[in-house]
């Protein structure tokens, strides 16, 4: 007899997404009121030790938080449909990521602050930049920048560009209508950075 098939998220998931989803609305009143594992809870309409029962600390919390925020930065340049230029690729990236300081800023801002101090949210960051750091080096290449180790070629300049966007998202997040502006900055940066053709 097959196994029933379950179309419907498990209580326990729903459970995880609304303790998730707690946390990222307490993000907004850290500097009010400071986030504990009790608010957590409660945000989540569940008891302290039923959080404890799906994480083991506010830092684990955090670090999920982080990991299904950037779930959605990873990049994949075909994604940009076959054909696209280099200019069209790069200006969909630095959207896509603007995007998501837009919608999860507080909770970006979190994981570049709390890094230092938890090795896995600094580890999610970092292999976020990484990736997109591998897949704009790719676009940069077939644009027809060098595919070398050094420092003017497009596995250098990618990396500068990722963390220089990074860094500058970070500081406009935090200014009001600061992310439109530094979003056609970045563009034009990172399209200086192609040759001409």
């Amino acid at each position: 007899m097959a196994a029933k098939r379950r179309d419907a998220p498990r209580k326990g998931d729903l459970r995880e997404q609304a303790i998730l989803d707690a946390a990222e609305v307490l993000l907004e009143r850290e500097h009010t009121e400071p986030m504990t594992v009790e608010s957590i809870a409660k945000g989540a309409g569940i008891s302290r030790g039923s959080l404890y029962f799906y994480f083991g600390s506010k830092q684990e919390v955090l670090a999920a938080l982080v990991e299904r925020t950037v779930a959605g930065l990873h990049m994949d340049e075909r994604s940009a449909g076959p054909g696209s230029l280099p200019r069209d690729i790069v200006r969909r990236a630095v959207e896509n990521v603007a995007g998501a300081w837009r919608e999860h800023g507080l909770v970006m801002r979190a994981a570049v602050e709390f890094g230092p101090h938890v090795p896995e949210i600094a580890r999610l960051w970092r292999d976020t930049i990484a990736n997109n750091t591998e897949v704009m080096t790719r676009v940069l290449v077939a644009a027809g920048l060098p595919d070398g180790n050094g420092p003017a070629d497009a596995a250098a300049l990618a990396q500068a560009l990722c963390w220089m966007t990074e860094r500058n998202f970070y500081h406009a997040s935090t200014q009001p209508g600061g992310l439109d502006r530094m979003t056609e900055t970045m563009v034009e940066i990172w399209c200086r950075v192609l040759p001409e053709g």
